[in-house]
């Protein structure tokens, strides 16, 4: 039984040996093997089909939604009343701010204000002012365009009252002139009519009666006694002097009520090219000395500023529809590109540098006052098919050696033939094709895209 039990054992250790032996050759590989595993698989064959569609090249990019126009407040003095929050919204006359106890107001122009406007003064300036005040509901009476007249003087003047103040006089002492030249006038008619009035006759001298023909007694003639002639030209001399002086003196009071009345400080009034506009910062505070902006006013409509590398600015130019994607809205506008910039914008320091080419999108209906800061999708179509086209995977498309531009379709059967194409549009990994013979590609075709492990090998001859 030893004996038995003995053999059994070692008839068992060598089966155990030789699984062993066996698993380990099954589990460890030698590196030999490991790089013949490691080598490429089979290759076969990636397909697509040809769409028939419109194909547009796009170029996205990012941008932000900021007014068309933004302005700074900046008056000298010193900050008297702030009225106004960031966010508020801006009509046209309204109070924006108090400096120094003076008002400064909003009104429509394009043109800011570069001087002080007072009575009498003409230009572009005046008649924007002028338009300003009717939008107001002011009329400027019949002053001509441009010309700060007497109409234009009481426009202003209801504009301050309306806004809650007393206009400045644009002369010192104007009233007080405009008297002394009605003193003047008042003074120079006087003179003038006493010009007019004839002198009292002066009376006979008496002399004791004579005989006729005595010596000293002049014969009669006949004729009456007339006045001498040096008399009667300095009675007209004085009447033209006095005439002069009274035209002068009229030309003087015209002068002086034109220069009177109210004007408009250059610091007093900010134009803006569009209503209604928001507060986009209010950078001051009641008692502080002005010594940067104050406010910061966005005005005109919502417009998307974006900044271009050079890649893509040269595929842009103005009028390329655009379609905005807003994340946040979840909604899609469609607009087109305004504005490519030729020259890159310098980015504020620091950093330094420069931010790239400026983009203007227009939104082809107003964009919503709540899409004002945000940061959107700009998708820029710079190119497109006319209408629907025959479109492949640029991957599809490829030269030979004849020089012809060709794609490969691909049968049910995996028979493969080449289909000599003309290339237009591409966008977006795809692009336009149109084939020699219009009956070698349709829709639906399948066309050779790439090779992909594990599949069979491809068959068939090209032409």
């Amino acid at each position: 039984m030893r004996g038995r039990r003995g053999v059994f054992g070692v008839v068992g250790g060598a089966v155990l040996m030789a699984a062993g032996a066996l698993l380990a050759t099954a589990v460890v590989k030698s590196p030999a093997q490991l790089a013949a595993e490691a080598g490429p698989p089979a290759q076969g064959v990636l397909t697509a089909e040809v769409e028939r569609r419109v194909l547009a090249e796009t170029v996205v990019t990012r941008g932000t939604v900021v007014a068309d126009q933004s302005v700074t407040v900046a008056p000298p003095g010193v900050v008297t009343k702030l009225p106004l929050k960031a966010g508020d919204p801006v009509a046209a006359g309204r109070l924006l701010a108090e400096v120094s106890g003076r008002p400064v107001f909003a009104l429509r122009g394009a043109v800011p204000m570069y001087r002080d406007l007072v009575p009498g003064a003409t230009g572009d300036d005046v008649a924007q002012v002028q338009a300003a005040l009717r939008e107001l509901g002011h009329g400027t009476g019949h002053d001509a365009a441009g010309v700060f007249g007497p109409g234009t003087k009481a426009a202003l003047a209801e504009l301050y009252r309306a806004v809650g103040y007393a206009p400045l006089p644009a002369l010192k002492d104007g009233p007080a002139t405009v008297k002394a030249a009605r003193d003047a006038v008042r003074a120079a008619r006087w003179a003038l009519e006493d010009t007019e009035t004839p002198p009292e006759p002066a009376a006979p001298a008496p002399s004791s009666p004579t005989a006729p023909g005595s010596p000293g007694t002049p014969a009669p003639t006949g004729k009456p006694a007339v006045a001498g002639s040096g008399a009667g030209k300095g009675v007209r001399r004085e009447r033209e002097r006095a005439l002069e002086a009274l035209r002068e003196a009229q030309e003087g009071l015209a002068a002086a009520e034109a220069a009177d009345g109210p004007m408009l400080p250059a610091a007093e009034a900010v134009f803006l090219r569009g209503f209604p506009a928001r507060v986009a910062a209010v950078a001051a505070q009641v008692g502080a000395t002005v010594s940067g902006p104050v406010l910061t006013l966005s005005a005109g409509e919502l417009v998307v500023e974006a900044y271009l590398k050079d890649d893509k600015r040269q595929l842009l130019r103005p009028g390329m529809p655009v379609v905005i994607s807003s994340e946040l809205a979840g909604s899609d506008t469609r607009g087109a590109v305004a504005v490519v910039a030729a020259e890159r914008s310098p980015a504020p320091q620091p950093p330094g540098g420069d931010l790239g080419y400026r983009m203007v999108v227009r939104a082809g209906q107003p964009l919503p006052a709540g899409f004002a800061g945000q940061d959107v999708r700009l998708t820029v179509e710079s190119a497109a098919t006319d209408g629907e086209a025959l479109v492949v995977p640029v991957t599809a498309v490829s030269a030979g050696a004849d020089g012809r531009t060709v794609v490969t379709a691909r049968a049910a059967d995996g028979t493969q033939r080449r289909v000599e194409v003309r290339t237009g549009t591409s966008g977006d990994g795809f692009i336009a094709v149109t084939p020699a013979r219009p009956a070698d590609l349709a829709p639906g075709t399948k066309v050779v895209i790439g090779t992909a492990p594990g599949a069979a090998a491809p068959r068939g001859a090209g032409r």
